[in-house]
């Protein structure tokens, strides 16, 4: 398959718009989309959903970005001579993601970096607060558990985590099984919920996909760190959903159970976010491509 193809879909899936994509690729708007056509043809089935805000990527485009994205990166930077991070060592990146998985996977898979000379300076928080700071340039990348819609932002698929409807044995114990089958949201409805925001962000997505409906228990804990969020869940304050993951451990070791099993895993994507033209920092670039390696070792599912 033509490389050009594949760069110029890349370019559309991170930009989120045939115009900017063509912009960045240096090439006119109809043969971006021709390119794309081509593509779609070839792969057989649409890539993208057309709007008049730009472009939604299905399913398959998901894949395929996971698949290539990092590759072609590696062979881009082989082509312009971009793979010698010396002048990236020698600079200071501003990060941003929540706290668990800064936590649990980015600070440790970056930390290597700094014993070169890379200087990281981090910051905590809800995803819709730090890529609004990254569009106004105040972090330089962020780790993003929500899909970027801002015209000046463009994000790569980093790693996918799978979502598990976790409670304490004593709770789960008041779960009738019979009407959970018939009628889940009301056969859980009596238990409280541990939550990472009060919009419940997790929680709901994860009512919706499964139960067609947003949850309408009482919350008992809002904490926006996921791992002090298990810990509630353990002590007993009320039940939660949680990456599989985090999770896992409290699992094996009996202090919480499943609740629930789902028909499909319930997938989130890792996004990692930067500004349009970010890359071109070399630190920037450094630290990005460091995580897309390291990605590829984590088992999240």
């Amino acid at each position: 398959m033509n490389l050009d193809l594949l760069s110029t879909f890349l370019e559309i899936y991170r930009s989120g718009s045939i115009t900017a994509a063509a912009a960045r690729r240096g090439m006119t708007q109809p043969a971006v989309s021709g390119q794309l056509a081509r593509l779609e043809e070839r792969i057989g089935e649409p890539l993208f959903v057309r709007s008049r805000r730009g472009v939604t990527p299905t399913e398959r485009a998901d894949d395929l970005a996971r698949r290539i994205g990092t590759h072609l990166d590696v062979l881009g930077h082989a082509l312009t001579g971009a793979d010698d991070d010396h002048a990236g060592y020698r600079g200071t990146v501003h990060l941003a993601g929540a706290s668990d998985v800064m936590a649990t996977r980015i600070v440790p898979a970056l930390a290597p970096l700094t014993t070169r000379g890379l200087r990281l300076r981090i910051t905590l928080g809800i995803a819709d607060d730090l890529l609004s700071a990254l569009d106004n340039a105040r972090v330089d990348l962020v780790v993003s558990a929500v899909r970027p819609k801002l015209k000046n932002v463009v994000a790569t698929p980093l790693a996918d985590e799978e979502f598990v409807l976790v409670g304490p044995p004593g709770l789960a114990r008041g779960i009738d099984p019979g009407r959970l089958a018939q009628d889940p949201v009301q056969a859980l409805a009596h238990l409280p919920l541990v939550a990472y925001a009060e919009e419940l962000p997790i929680v709901r997505r994860y009512w919706r996909s499964e139960f067609g409906r947003r949850p309408p228990n009482a919350v008992a804990v809002t904490v926006p760190d996921l791992r002090a969020v298990l810990a509630a869940v353990v002590a007993g304050a009320g039940v939660s959903v949680l990456p599989r993951y985090l999770a896992e451990p409290a699992l094996a070791a009996g202090s919480v159970e499943l609740l629930h099993t789902a028909g499909v895993r319930p997938l989130n994507t890792l996004y990692l976010a930067t500004r349009a033209g970010g890359l071109a920092n070399p630190s920037v670039a450094l630290v990005h491509r460091h995580l897309l390696d390291r990605a590829r070792e984590w088992d999240f599912l």
